[in-house]
């Protein structure tokens, strides 16, 4: 797959940016990558940035050369992905409250945040039996396509929704280590920082999400594929485009033994979010 022509590139900082200035920011970003010929989302708040582009090499090398004029968006890290087609439809640059919805402005990963856990290190805790809860910050659509192995599963449709799942967790989970993750790190970098304002005495968070972590150590521990939030909709521990779809009517994925007139979930037609009752 070395010879695909287009590079996904999920990047994320949490770093100060002048209210005043994000318009400013918004428009210089949007116009270099229209001038790149990218697609995707940039997300800026006053917390950061937060950015799934898609393009050719040189191209997505032009528009992080032009990053780095930012000091604030200097060497930012990247996970990268290859696919034989363009997986976003449109270029957008958006203000937003929160780069990731939690909803707890008390929480700024910027100014404090639980300590990284590199994706090899993780490996070897899971290989030394270590005692410890691997906690799946994740949508619960996107567990069901896979999660790490053991993992502690909250059950939550939206992130927003994570502080209230974490209050209902064991009372003497919070003595215990804790490892958060999420798809690329930018929600468990919040996660973890959350859980030890609520007591948790001894919490980390994935450096890179699941992606970093099938970049350096493969499917190792790992069961399953990854959703991704663009039109591959999930990739396998090579990074590879797999063959689950999205359900049009309820946004489910469908694995391919699901992919049928009928969606298993939400009993919809996947093509066109007609529902089943409805068709003749």
């Amino acid at each position: 797959m070395t010879s695909t022509p287009f590079i996904n590139v999920s990047a994320y900082r949490f770093t100060p940016l002048a209210a005043d200035q994000l318009s400013t920011i918004k428009a210089d970003l949007l116009q270099i990558a229209n001038q790149c010929s990218l697609k995707g989302t940039v997300l800026l708040s006053t917390e950061g940035i937060n950015l799934f582009v898609a393009g050719l090499a040189a191209q997505i090398d032009a528009f992080f050369s032009h990053l780095n004029q930012y000091e604030q968006f200097q060497d930012l890290p990247r996970k990268d992905s290859l696919s034989a087609e363009q997986p976003f439809t449109r270029m957008l640059v958006r203000i937003k409250k929160e780069i990731i919805s939690m909803g707890h402005e008390e929480i700024m990963p910027a100014k404090r945040t639980a300590p990284h856990l590199s994706a090899e290190q993780f490996k070897q805790w899971y290989e030394q039996n270590k005692d410890m809860v691997v906690l799946d910050t994740r949508n619960d659509y996107e567990v069901e396509l896979g999660t790490f192995q053991d993992a502690v599963d909250l059950n939550i449709e939206t992130f927003r929704a994570f502080p209230d799942a974490v209050r209902e967790l064991p009372k003497d989970m919070k003595k215990k280590t804790v490892v958060t993750f999420c798809t690329g790190g930018i929600r468990c970098e919040k996660a973890a920082e959350y859980m030890l304002q609520q007591g948790f005495e001894d919490v980390y968070q994935l450096d890179g999400g699941i992606l970093k972590y099938f970049e350096e150590c493969g499917d190792s521990h790992y069961n399953g594929e990854c959703f991704v939030f663009d039109k591959r909709v999930a990739v396998n521990a090579n990074l590879e485009e797999t063959g689950t779809s999205q359900c049009f009517a309820c946004r489910m994925p469908l694995r391919t033994e699901e992919q049928s007139p009928v969606c298993p979930h939400c009993n919809g037609n996947p093509l066109t979010g007609t529902k089943a009752e409805q068709r003749t």
